[in-house]
């Protein structure tokens, strides 16, 4: 029974930010009228899918991630709606989406936890809780900043990084429903920040080359744009394969 709880509360987590994440590329796309052709959360073999108006929403086997595929996203497309002929600021606007949705529902999720663990615990003054969790909540955000420059200043070993095997030890430790969406909070602002780091193929990179086809008044050679998003797949698949590594060794 433990096992199963602890199952379901790691697919809900995974799922759950998954689905904010895709459905911010998702939404912003629509607003911004460009025809997205697929919507899917998991990946591996399909188990339901739906075909509507313009869309196929797609749920796969594995809970591990998600895409939104938009008309003209991988390669250059003339069609109506296409995402390659939109304005660079809308490009923008889509492919950082994902991830303020992530970092936005982290720190509301975790304001009001903070108020309510105030009100409970010190005194039921909303105008003084709410006041408390800004203040936590700023000093959350600086925290997590803080550790990425220390990454990358060597402050901070790659070893210390977790990853999906290290948080579904952390979320089968969790014990009742604050914790729980405690966990759910930091790393949904975690993974928002580092969704954004300026790396290809995050979406951070793919924001810095839009900013860099508007300085450039064009876009990259498509040949250029293809070999740094290879790059950055290999680079990025060997680190998450280091960073599991560590999660394993952590356990045993």
């Amino acid at each position: 029974m433990g096992f199963i709880l602890t199952a379901i509360k790691i697919i809900f987590l995974l799922g759950f930010l998954i689905i904010i994440h895709e459905g911010g590329h998702f939404i912003v796309a629509k607003l911004c009228k460009v025809r997205v052709n697929e919507f899917a959360i998991g990946f591996g073999p399909k188990i339901w899918s739906k075909q509507g108006k313009e869309t196929k929403y797609e749920l796969r086997l594995i809970p591990c991630g998600g895409f939104v595929n938009m008309e003209g996203e991988e390669e250059h497309s003339d069609k109506e709606g296409s995402f390659s002929k939109a304005s660079v600021p809308k490009r923008f606007a889509i492919v950082v989406a994902g991830a303020l949705v992530n970092i936005i529902f982290g720190l509301l999720a975790y304001m009001i936890l903070i108020i309510i663990r105030y009100m409970i615990v010190k005194e039921p003054n909303f105008f003084n809780a709410f006041s408390f969790a800004i203040s936590s909540t700023g000093n959350l955000v600086f925290a997590m900043f803080e550790s990425i420059v220390q990454l990358f200043s060597g402050n901070v070993s790659l070893n210390d990084m977790m990853g999906p095997v290290g948080i579904s030890q952390m979320v089968s430790q969790t014990s009742g429903i604050f914790q729980f969406v405690y966990l759910l909070a930091i790393i949904s602002i975690s993974l928002g920040i580092t969704n954004l780091l300026p790396f290809v193929p995050l979406d951070g990179g793919r924001a810095l080359l839009l900013i860099i086809e508007g300085i450039r008044k064009k876009p990259l050679k498509e040949e250029t744009e293809l070999k740094l998003q290879s790059a950055g797949f290999l680079v990025l698949i060997v680190f998450s394969i280091f960073v599991a590594y560590n999660d394993i060794l952590r356990i045993v």
